[in-house]
């Protein structure tokens, strides 16, 4: 079987190997894109600003907890990819396991923590007098959902380190288009409104997670959640957590800073407040296709690493950087051009909302060209293992950069569209730092490798 599923990353050809792997993520992250955007567009469909607000401010709570996912999902994949590298699949399975089981938990605590303080945590967020209801409903039904959302985020991930982007794409798919082809119905059929989107996002990681699960417990997976292999001792748990921790880290200080400015966005009104969220959706368009890129090649990377094929790890990096340069120009420019029917789209119902959603998309973009390298160098930098690089790079660019930044604008300016400016100065500067920590990865941890052809 490890034959049949790593070819791909040993001796395929360096393009067919990059894109075998990037097509599968990126299709991913579109699904998850499409199914962002449906809640938002549907929910708009009510012509209530305010549900559109609620939804925007809830969303930093949802972020917190893809978290969680995304810290064994990312930790999982960099240390099982390397540990398949250097031919030990029973470490693998180890690992898997241990995301599984340790990731579980975690969810259940977590869904109860939300029913005991929703109201709290939607005043914390950003919920207003008049969206805290609407916020309040969303994240009680999602709650149900988040151990499934955790399962679903983590296995997108690590099926990916045996080779299996198909079988990652697929579960994305599944459990998206449900959520998808569900929104309309329980949102406008039903007249469920802002229930109705949260009911249908709880059911498409419902059957996303019993998609992975199934392909987890067949004879064609290498990895394992059966509790047998489970193990945390043997540098297993510091090896997925000094990458995941740092990975999850980046979302935190994300959905930290979407309170953070929600909250300085919430003095100029709900409507700032709803442009802001949809203005965040289309720029996803961009962020979320440039993730699926650097994602998709973390694996291969982190083989290449694991084997200590250094030639053909800066093969695939050299092929990946000007692969995410094309597509972060022609993005920008398609997002630019389209900002405006695009906000029209999620924001029909209130002409002042639409105005500032539009001009928030517009600067947002601004950052567009360079993303891509960032999050190719991201997912270089986690593909060796490298925790405090990673670390480093985590904490910057939505913490250590990011707030400062925003908090200095608002200090200075206080403008609406002054604060969304924060967020592309913040990402050219990010960029630059991703370029520099990977040197000095470069320079450490690839001391000890070896050239291969």
């Amino acid at each position: 079987m490890k034959d049949k599923t790593t070819e791909i990353f040993k001796n395929a050809p360096v393009p067919k190997a990059v894109l075998t792997n990037v097509i599968p993520s990126i299709i991913s992250m579109i699904m998850v894109l499409a199914y962002n955007l449906a809640d938002t567009f549907f929910i708009g469909k009510t012509r209530d600003a305010f549900m559109v607000a609620a939804v925007s401010v809830a969303t930093p709570a949802f972020l917190l907890f893809m978290a969680v996912g995304m810290l064994f999902g990312i930790g999982g994949t960099s240390l099982i990819s390397r540990m398949l590298g250097e031919g030990k699949p029973q470490r693998a399975k180890n690992t898997s396991s241990f995301c599984f089981w340790t990731g579980l938990i975690i969810g259940i605590i977590s869904m109860i923590f939300i029913w005991i303080f929703v109201q709290p945590i939607c005043r914390a967020i950003g919920a207003s007098d008049d969206t805290i209801k609407y916020a309040s409903q969303y994240l009680n039904i999602v709650a149900v959902g988040i151990p499934f959302l955790i399962i679903s985020n983590m296995f997108s991930n690590i099926i990916r380190a045996e080779g299996q982007a198909q079988k990652a794409m697929m579960g994305m798919i599944i459990g998206n288009m449900i959520n998808i082809v569900l929104d309309p119905i329980m949102i406008l059929g039903f007249k469920w409104n802002i229930a109705g989107a949260a009911i249908a996002t709880v059911l498409g990681n419902v059957f996303a997670s019993g998609f992975y699960l199934f392909h987890l417990l067949s004879k064609n997976s290498m990895l394992s959640i059966h509790p047998k292999d489970y193990k945390a001792g043997e540098r297993i748990a510091s090896g997925v957590f000094s990458i995941g921790v740092p990975a999850s880290l980046n979302s935190i200080l994300m959905s930290t800073s979407n309170i953070i400015i929600n909250n300085l966005m919430k003095h100029h009104g709900d409507m700032a407040v709803a442009g802001l969220g949809v203005a965040m959706k289309v720029n996803m368009i961009v962020v979320m296709l440039l993730i699926g890129l650097g994602t998709g090649i973390q694996p291969l990377l982190g083989y290449c690493y694991g084997a200590k094929n250094t030639k053909r790890y800066f093969a695939v990096l050299r092929f990946s950087l000007i692969l995410a340069f094309c597509m972060s120009l022609v993005m920008t420019v398609i997002c630019y051009c389209g900002a405006s029917p695009l906000t029209k789209a999620f924001l029909d119902g209130d002409k002042n909302a639409y105005e500032f959603g539009m001009s928030f998309a517009r600067i947002f973009i601004y950052s567009g060209p360079i993303l891509g390298i960032m999050f190719v160098f991201i997912n270089a930098i986690q593909s060796t293992g490298a925790a405090i690089p990673s670390l480093i790079l985590s904490i910057s660019r939505q913490g250590l950069l990011y707030i400062p930044i925003l908090l200095t604008i608002h200090t200075l300016f206080g403008t609406p569209r002054m604060l969304v400016l924060a967020q592309p100065i913040t990402d050219y500067l990010a960029t630059a730092l991703s370029a520099v920590l990977f040197y000095f990865t470069y320079k450490k941890y690839f001391r000890f490798t070896k050239k291969t052809e």
